[in-house]
C-alpha cells in the first residue's frame, strides 16, 4: 500500500505469471520457404525513393 499523508492511494500486488513457460520452437518452418540472396537488396530504389527530398 502506498499511501500520502495517511491516506491510502495505491495498491501495490504482484502480476500473475504463467504456470508454465511458453515452449519455444526453433526451426519450425524450415523448408517452407527460401529467402533470395539479394533479399537486403530488395526494392531499394524504391525505399531510396521514399527518402530523397525533392524540391
Amino acid at each position: 500500500m502506498i499511501a500520502k499523508a495517511g491516506k491510502p492511494l495505491v495498491r501495490v500486488e504482484a502480476l500473475a505469471s504463467p504456470t508454465r513457460p511458453r515452449k519455444r520452437s526453433l526451426g519450425f518452418l524450415a523448408g517452407q520457404f527460401t529467402v533470395p540472396a539479394d533479399f537486403d537488396r530488395l526494392a531499394e530504389a524504391e525505399i531510396a525513393a521514399l527518402f530523397s527530398v525533392s524540391e
